[in-house]
């Protein structure tokens, strides 16, 4: 009766497994076929089944995979089925990858959880791209594009090609070309693409580009006895004792390859010598003679040739070695037609990157100029229409950017606060210059070193002053946020847009400075009182206030500039004495007394300063004193500036 009991239900385990067997769908039955291998879940045997369900060709197998990479993929332990499976009430609720039916909620003492380690799901991840390329999600589609440019595989190639056709959105057909070109690059099969897709990319600059060309003309060094190897891939003949391969590091070549004995060392010798003293003499010398390197190579050579120590390799013997060999830089990629186009295409892009360095460094000077131009303009009119040295001019500038940052902490909205900031810092330092004409220039025309001594002291007042009310530490001048980040042409060129504001602002005070000059009552009276001051006093123009007006127009045109530089530079009470060199510079060699002279100047400086730290870019010191230096040669012959001005400005 047991025996029958016990046939009984063997027969119908043995239809149930069968009956399993034959209602399992079809990812399903992949994932059986592949099981041993999935539940041992080792990454040097994973790649067949991950592969098995990538390419099955069927609908769930990126649910399959996703759900593996998830750790979300169960096994029931009863009859070895795969499952997704959710936390629910009384265990975990599976569900058919096949069918998305939920089949039921299971004890946790019932499954078997897959956990593939970071190796399997890196797997798992390069074979969900292909799915993830043709995702109805844009999003999804980015991530994937993405997720190809930070790890490339050979194997996302035919993937990404196959997507290219279908895509509908613009911007990720374009980087689907172009990420299928770069992939193309690095390891299609067919020369002729790869060599066509070099040409395609040979005038990109992004740095992606580069980085999968530079691969291609990698080399390694190589020493063989004779001749090349037929079938190498040389990139050049090396000579020993050129720059490119010295003589010593071609013989520790031979020497690290066992092809040549090593060279003793003046201290391997003398540890050689004194390890081998007899009786007061060593190789057949006296110790007392070992006082000379000549000697003490003679004692080695004897007993070098007694056998004692090792053989010493003298400058004749490494050089009729070096002559044995040749040595030469291979290039990793045994073609020589990719290497070609290759380095075709890096030279190319070299060419390219030079001239947009060239740009770049253009813009980075023209807005340098710009700021220079802004300090400089208030002093080109105190200093240079009215004869005054200024050495406070900083302190405006100074004063102008607390002012903006004063006007921060009252409107909290950073795009109105420099609105509001720009017209009330030129108020400030307008009334400020006034004041300061009144109560101290105004006693010391036509005494330049009083007004250098006197404005000299005023300028460490005010510092002392600002520390007192603000003190030491920086304080932050926020730009709007439309002014974050920079304008990017491409990888090689860009400018922030606060440089790009200030350029404008530059020119705008420029077109301010030329209307008041050209066009109003006062800039005709500072003309007239310029040229002539008693002239002009005689026709009834008044001399003190124009010197007075005028004043305070320099100083409040230093005070905008104060607000424009405090959005870039710290705002301190020192700021101002960063730019009152550069101020009196830029005056001085485009001309006193002439606005032209001083844009002149300013573009003529900033251009000298970007290029000299082009040249040493370790050392902006030095860039600092190369520039002051040219300037001082520049003034012996030129000492009235690129645009001189005649009249009282120029000491006619």
């Amino acid at each position: 009766m047991i025996r029958v009991i016990a046939a009984t239900l063997a027969l119908l385990l043995t239809s149930f497994s069968v009956s399993a067997q034959d209602t399992t769908g079809a990812i399903q039955q992949v994932l059986q076929e592949h099981s041993a291998a999935i539940l041992k879940s080792s990454r040097m045997t994973i790649g067949p089944a991950i592969d098995a369900v990538a390419d099955s060709g069927l609908e769930q197998a990126q649910a399959v995979l996703q759900a593996w990479s998830d750790k979300n993929m169960w096994v029931r332990e009863a009859d070895g089925l795969f499952f997704r499976a959710t936390e629910a009430e009384g265990g975990y609720s599976l569900t058919d990858f096949d069918t998305g039916e939920v089949v039921g909620v299971f004890d946790k003492d019932a499954l078997d959880q897959i956990k593939p380690n970071s190796g399997i799901r890196a797997l798992i991840g390069t074979a969900l791209v292909q799915f993830q390329l043709k995702d109805p999600d844009p999003l999804r589609r980015q991530e994937a594009l993405t997720s190809i440019s930070r790890a490339p595989d050979p194997a996302l190639l035919k993937p990404l090609r196959n997507s290219i056709e279908m895509e509908t959105d613009p911007t990720l057909r374009a980087q689907k070309l172009r990420q299928e070109r770069l992939l193309t690059i690095g390891y299609d099969a067919d020369s002729d693409a790869r060599v066509q897709a070099m040409a395609d990319m040979s005038g990109d600059l992004s740095v992606d580009v580069r980085a999968a060309l530079n691969p291609l003309v990698a080399t390694r060094r190589a020493v063989v006895q004779g001749d090349v190897p037929e079938g190498t891939n040389v990139a050049r003949i090396l000579t020993p004792g050129s720059d490119a391969l010295p003589r010593v590091e071609a013989y520790d070549m031979l020497v690290a390859a066992d092809l040549a004995q090593p060279r003793v060392t003046n201290a391997a010798m003398r540890a050689a010598l004194e390890a081998n003293i007899a009786d007061g003499r060593v190789g057949g010398v006296s110790v007392q003679q070992l006082g000379s390197d000549a000697v003490r190579r003679a004692a080695y050579i004897a007993l070098a040739d007694a056998g004692t120590v090792p053989p010493f390799i003298s400058e004749e013997t490494v050089q009729e070695t070096l002559d044995g060999f040749t040595f030469y830089d291979a290039y990793a990629d045994p073609s020589r037609q990719i290497t070609d186009a290759a380095n075709d295409a890096l030279n190319a892009i070299k060419l390219k990157v030079g001239l947009n360095q060239a740009a770049d460094l253009t813009l980075d000077a023209l807005s340098l100029a710009s700021i220079y131009f802004l300090a400089a303009i208030g002093l080109a009119i105190t200093f240079g229409v009215m004869g005054v040295i200024n050495m406070a001019h900083g302190e405006f500038i100074m004063m102008g950017a607390y002012t903006g940052y004063v006007v921060q902490q009252i409107v909290p909205n950073h795009t109105l606060s420099i609105i509001v900031a720009i017209p009330l810092a030129f108020a400030v330092t307008f009334a400020a210059g006034v004041a300061m004409e009144r109560l101290v220039i105004r006693w010391l025309y036509n005494r330049p070193l009083e007004t250098l001594l006197a404005t000299f002291g005023i300028s460490i007042a005010l510092q002392q002053l600002a520390k007192n009310i603000f003190g030491t530490q920086a304080r932050p001048l926020t730009a709007p946020a439309w002014l974050d980040g920079a304008l990017t042409l491409n990888d090689v060129v860009s400018i922030s847009y606060i440089r790009i504001a200030i350029f404008f602002l530059a020119l705008f005070f420029l077109a301010v400075f030329l209307f008041i000059m050209k066009r109003t009552r006062l800039g005709l009276e500072t003309r007239a009182v310029t040229q002539n001051p008693r002239m002009a006093a005689s026709m009834g123009i008044n001399p003190g206030r124009v010197n007075m007006l005028t004043f305070g127009l320099g100083s409040g045109i230093a005070g905008v500039a104060g607000v424009a530089i405090g959005l870039f530079a710290k705002v301190t009470s020192e700021m101002g004495s960063d730019y009152i060199v550069q101020s009196f510079m830029t005056v001085v060699v485009g001309g006193v007394g002439n606005i032209w002279g001083t844009l002149a100047g300013a573009t003529m400086i900033g251009f000298l300063q970007k290029g000299i730290e082009w040249g040493n870019p370790s050392n902006t010191l030095a860039a600092q004193t190369y520039m002051i230096i040219f300037i001082i040669i520049f003034i012996q012959f030129r000492p009235r500036g690129i645009i001189a001005l005649k009249g009282r400005a120029a000491g006619d």
